[in-house]
């Protein structure tokens, strides 16, 4: 699955004032984000809000950004949960028209043990008619996939093609680089440890500054595919600051604010996330003269 060698972007779901979902909106980020440079659109990740967003809204959202899209770059839909019966049946409801792979976040708040995180996958990667990513992001969901686990997965499921690494644990990344089979991606989930991970042989990242700065983040990006780890320290340096203030108030807060700045869509989250404070703002704003 080369299509997943490069810079894929988390996208955000703009919403109106009221709290419906801002479809026009939508559209214009995707344009914005495609017409960045980047290799893939993942929809209805962490980024995308997608715990608030009900299952009618959702199908609707990965059914229009197949149509805002028009086929320009692959698309991965994130599909994930705790309860392991209600993600299957999401994937076995859902419409692949226009997806190339499913992004699943490890369970959360429960807790499971490494069994239980296997045996999870497993019934997804049974059940998905679509290549499966991983998703570790311990920071969200209280538990932790451990690299036996992920290369436990790996090698047992075909399917199972990568693994979307927010754990921030270079041990985890050294031991799956390493032990992977051959055709299994390590995908950075973490903007600022995407250059050096991209140096251990990792293949790219899903983004979320990519939201607001895709050029910056797919060049780089690509730099680091061609081994050009020199050239790329600039554009990594200099998107440190302004990583740091997209998630200083929680993602997608700054992102969002970073899209209402530079005039792509609104900053209206749903409850119980809330905007950034007119400071943070107008550091983002500052950050962006510089960069975008």
């Amino acid at each position: 699955m080369s299509i997943f060698n490069g810079t894929g972007v988390a996208v955000i779901t703009p919403f109106q004032t009221s709290g419906e979902v801002d479809f026009v909106g939508l559209e214009a980020v995707i344009n914005h984000i495609i017409g960045g440079g980047v290799e893939y659109v993942v929809s209805l990740g962490t980024t995308g809000e997608s715990a608030t967003l009900n299952k009618e809204e959702k199908k609707q959202v990965w059914k229009r950004t197949v149509e805002f899209n028009k086929g320009r770059v692959p698309l991965v839909a994130g599909i994930g949960g705790n309860n392991t019966y209600e993600v299957l049946k999401s994937i076995e409801e859902f419409d692949t028209t226009g997806y190339s792979a499913i992004l699943s976040v490890s369970p959360y708040y429960s807790k499971p043990t490494q069994e239980g995180i296997y045996q999870h996958y497993k019934a997804i990667a049974e059940k998905s008619p679509l290549p499966v990513i991983l998703y570790n992001v311990p920071g969200r969901t209280g538990s932790t996939i451990s690299a036996e686990t992920t290369l436990r997965l790996a090698h047992d499921f075909k399917n199972i093609i990568a693994t979307k690494e927010a754990s921030g644990s270079f041990d985890i990344f050294n031991q799956i680089m390493r032990d992977k089979p051959k055709d299994f991606k390590l995908i950075s989930g973490d903007d600022p440890v995407t250059l050096p991970m991209m140096a251990m042989g990792c293949s790219g990242v899903i983004s979320v500054i990519g939201n607001a700065v895709p050029k910056l983040m797919s060049d780089m990006v690509r730099l680091c595919l061609k081994g050009e780890f020199t050239a790329a320290q600039p554009l990594h340096y200099s998107a440190i600051e302004f990583t740091r203030l997209m998630f200083a108030e929680g993602n997608p807060a700054g992102a969002k604010e970073a899209l209402r700045q530079l005039g792509v869509c609104g900053n209206t989250l749903r409850l119980p996330l809330v905007g950034v404070s007119k400071d943070t703002a107008d550091k983002i704003a500052a950050e962006l003269k510089k960069i975008a």
